[in-house]
């Protein structure tokens, strides 16, 4: 059974910028790096986000797409408008998806998805932990 998300994974060809761009998104620095990996602990459950050099993939496509993992935020205009005066694209703008559930994406100037959302269960679940 799925018990939580553990580590999502990001891929960068300039994975030297890669660090400084989500060091500066981020406000912090990786707690853990070796040569080709770096990653972060964030959020209330320290979530490991980790960016490995591109040359290490286990595919070539170069496009983004596939999954997106959505992380939750308290401000999504505010972090939705601080990923996009970083450099990173639009990939699909704020979507209302019901009551507590809204929704954006960009993608990183490294090619990668990320997701953002406000959603109401995660804050129910914060508040349950509290």
């Amino acid at each position: 059974m799925l018990r939580g998300m553990a580590t999502v994974t990001y891929y960068a060809e300039d994975h030297e910028a890669a660090k400084a761009w989500y060091t500066e998104f981020l406000g912090m620095a990786p707690y853990y790096e070796v040569p080709g990996y770096f990653e972060f602990r964030i959020g209330d459950y320290r979530h490991e986000l980790g960016i490995i050099d591109r040359k290490y993939a286990p595919f070539t496509h170069t496009e983004p797409g596939g999954e997106i993992v959505r992380w939750h935020v308290d401000d999504l205009e505010a972090t939705f408008a601080r990923l996009l005066e970083l450099g990173a694209e639009e990939y699909e703008p704020m979507i209302e998806r019901g009551p507590g559930f809204v929704t954006a994406s960009v993608v990183d100037p490294f090619g990668n998805v990320l997701g953002i959302m406000t959603n109401v269960h995660y804050l129910a679940v914060l508040a349950e932990r509290s």
